[in-house]
């Protein structure tokens, strides 16, 4: 039986050791994508609500599907805790909805402690270096970034430098027609101010307070993460971002 061909590579991002995967190019079918990256936390403060974050990316994902621009998306899934190499854990890279089975989504196991800056670094790091490659064979392409926190920033290899100069590349047209990253915050109340901070430091596009994590707040986030992608997506060949993302959820 012949062996199928691998639809996927590993690529870097950057010279820090961080790596993700993505579609080869030559697999794809369209002419322009939104790249999109869901980063969830998996540290051990999550564990009172981690059945519900699960779903909440599965509802987020398979919104997504249901966009008119479902053709033109490309998605990578990760979660972070200081428990996984490089503080991040790649469910899957960037890949065509169409392709994502969200019934084999893991079990989120919570345990160790908040690498944020891992998780900025390798959602904006990879869209850059990913939307790079598209960019060079002539796709059109921007991207967007969600990373869900209800921790501050304490145990991260990467820099708030290295994030600084990957936002620098997004939204100087470098790699990408347009860049969005948005912190979400769930459950914050004991860190509310450091949040607040990071995002002002770091220079991301937005930061959001979803509240706390119950299931109707976290199916409100998962409609955020859709909406979001669909406005951007629809944005793309504008020549900038979308103007239709909601400040709050």
């Amino acid at each position: 039986m012949p062996r199928l061909q691998d639809s996927t590579e590993t690529l870097k991002i950057g010279g820090r050791g961080f790596t993700f995967s993505g579609t080869k190019i030559d697999h794809l079918g369209a002419t322009e994508y939104t790249l999109v990256t869901v980063a969830t936390d998996e540290t051990g403060s999550v564990s009172g609500f981690a059945d519900e974050l699960r779903k909440m990316l599965i509802m987020a994902v398979e919104a997504c599907k249901k966009s008119p621009r479902s053709d033109n998306i490309l998605m990578r899934v990760i979660t972070f805790s200081d428990k996984y190499p490089k503080g991040v854990k790649e469910i899957h890279g960037f890949k065509p909805l169409a392709e994502i089975d969200t019934a084999a989504y893991p079990d989120i196991r919570p345990g160790g402690s908040t690498p944020l800056c891992d998780a900025c670094y390798s959602s904006i790091g990879a869209t850059n270096a990913y939307g790079e490659q598209l960019s060079k064979q002539d796709f059109g392409v921007n991207g967007i970034c969600f990373v869900i926190t209800d921790g501050d920033e304490n145990s991260s290899v990467a820099t708030m430098a290295m994030i600084k100069e990957e936002i620098r590349k997004s939204i100087s047209g470098e790699k990408l027609e347009s860049m969005i990253s948005i912190l979400i915050g769930i459950n914050v109340a004991d860190c509310q101010v450091y949040l607040d901070k990071f995002y002002k430091d770091s220079g991301l596009t937005q930061y959001v307070d979803a509240g706390n994590a119950t299931p109707r707040r976290l199916a409100k986030l998962a409609n955020f993460v859709s909406t979001s992608v669909s406005s951007q997506s629809q944005a793309l060949g504008t020549g900038g971002p979308s103007q239709n993302i909601a400040a709050t959820i």
